[in-house]
């Protein structure tokens, strides 16, 4: 079964070229979206019981030795990940048959996104680093052409800044990628965990971290770095916006934890306590401009920030019970924020509008939509029984054992005005008035409604399963985790020996 590694690659490839190929049969490119997408989350689910039952996959490309060859590898992490890039992706497409414009789908959408898919799939089963250097890139390409596809105004200004920061970034990550080469003589990230482990810890393996931080860190979003996240996520179309801030960041963040679990911890007193001085400044700063926002998306952008505050706190706090709620929280935020931006697409379909100023009365003209908005946006909050509460209850514990309250502290109040934001939205667009007499809602068709609604019912009713059920979830989280801090195992399954 090693060779399942390769379906979440070959699934997204192959129907992002069967899309090209189809590009004037609209109906079939979108039957090959459709069944793409579907495939790809049938294999990420095979792929997830299979590292679950099996332990840790790995495949040697051409049959060479790591660290010699390309390897592709994915303990329970990386099947998680890749998981919930396929219900994304399924989500979206299905999403997508009702919201995307003929023109996009004309000018590529379809494979675009595929594409997409297979820079993220393909982000979360390299073994290699420099391979993990061409996935991001995949990835960019992909996501800059999304960004722009329309050529408005907005869009164009935000894909600007967008692909400017990640190219800063790449090529922090390019440079330090090259540092690391002639310093180990390797890239294959089991193998340079093996040759960190006995290597001198000196001020070059410092630097090295620091610039995996800046790099990973402009992806992520994280504080100072996450200037371009709101200035772009709200420009694109709906469908756009919602696969971006469900995936595009969490790549970043998965690379953070990647490497500052595997190669960069001989000096966690620092990098981690640096980490974790980050997450914090990240919560707060994130919040208060979603806080301070009017525009629906715009809310949603900066909680984005917020939010990876958080995934970064069990990384910052280093233990196990920490960075399962770190896991857990990841699997929560894919969902419940993809399904944001999925309402905030709907919304904008019946009003013509996002602007908050201009909303009101959706309550009662769309009370389905609105409590399709309510779930998902109380479980970012953290109220109970929703996801949201027991990820950051975990985040919460991890922390209290080791006895850090000021990032307690950060992380309740975060969760306050995470609150205060997501009722601002619930007041002024569902709750508030409805707008002038002349203003008309648009109707929609039983097929609209089916592919517009289908995805976010889905995705609520997972808010809520993870939430009454939990246990299995943590536990999952908790095994993966155990994983990330123990990486003998990951060396020993790629270098096929123990270190």
């Amino acid at each position: 079964m090693k060779n399942i590694l390769l379906f979440p690659l070959l699934i997204p490839f192959v129907t992002a070229v069967a899309a090209l190929l189809t590009w004037n049969r609209r109906r079939l490119q979108r039957l090959i979206s459709v069944c793409g997408a579907g495939a790809l989350f049938a294999a990420a689910i095979l792929l997830l019981s299979t590292v679950w039952r099996d332990g840790i996959q790995v495949m040697q490309i051409g049959n060479w030795p790591a660290p010699f060859g390309i390897t592709l590898v994915a303990d329970l992490f990386s099947a998680m990940m890749v998981a919930m890039a396929g219900l994304m992706g399924i989500s979206v497409v299905i999403f997508s048959l009702e919201s995307a414009d003929i023109e996009h789908e004309a000018f590529g959408y379809h494979p675009l996104l595929h594409i997409l898919l297979l820079g993220v799939c393909g982000s979360f089963v390299t073994g290699d680093l420099f391979n993990l250097y061409v996935w991001f890139e995949v990835m960019l390409i992909a996501s800059f052409v999304l960004l722009a596809l329309g050529g408005q105004r907005a869009q164009m200004e935000g894909a600007i800044k967008y692909v400017a920061l990640n190219l800063i970034a790449s090529t922090f990550f390019l440079s330090a990628i090259g540092i690391l080469y002639g310093v180990a003589g390797t890239l294959n990230m089991a193998d340079l965990a093996r040759y960190l482990q006995s290597a001198p810890n000196t001020g070059l393996m410092t630097v090295l971290a620091m610039l995996f931080l800046m790099a990973f860190g402009i992806k992520s979003a994280i504080f100072p770095l996450f200037f371009w996240l709101p200035a772009s996520y709200h420009t694109p179309p709906t469908e756009v916006s919602a696969i971006f801030a469900g995936l595009l960041t969490k790549v970043g963040v998965y690379s953070l934890i990647r490497v500052f679990t595997l190669l960069f911890i001989r000096d966690i007193g620092f990098t981690h306590g640096l980490i974790l001085l980050l997450s914090g400044l990240t919560m707060v700063t994130g919040v208060l401009g979603a806080v301070a926002q009017n525009e629906f998306r715009r809310v949603l952008s900066f909680h984005i920030i917020s939010q990876v505050g958080y995934m970064l706190l069990g990384l910052g706090l280093f233990t196990t019970a920490a960075l399962a709620g770190s896991v857990f929280y990841i699997i929560h935020h894919i969902i419940v924020k993809t399904n944001l931006f999925l309402v905030s697409g709907v919304v904008r379909r019946l009003r013509g509008t996002l602007d908050l100023g201009h909303l009101g009365g959706l309550y009662h003209s769309a009370p389905v939509l609105a409590l399709l908005f309510l779930i998902p946006a109380l479980s970012l909050a953290g109220l109970p029984p929703l996801s949201g509460f027991w990820a950051k209850l975990a985040l919460v514990r991890a922390a209290l054992e080791v006895e850090n309250y000021p990032i307690v502290v950060i992380a309740l109040a975060v969760g306050l005005l995470t609150l205060l934001s997501m009722t601002k939205i619930w007041g002024k667009a569902f709750w508030g008035e409805p707008p002038a007499a002349d203003a008309r809602e648009m109707q929609l068709s039983s097929f609209s409604r089916l592919s517009l609604y289908l995805p976010m019912i889905i995705l609520a009713l997972l808010t809520v399963g993870i939430g009454l059920l939990a246990e299995p979830l943590y536990a999952m989280s908790l095994r993966a985790a155990e994983q990330l801090l123990n990486p003998a195992g990951y060396i020993d399954a790629v270098l096929g020996r123990t270190p």
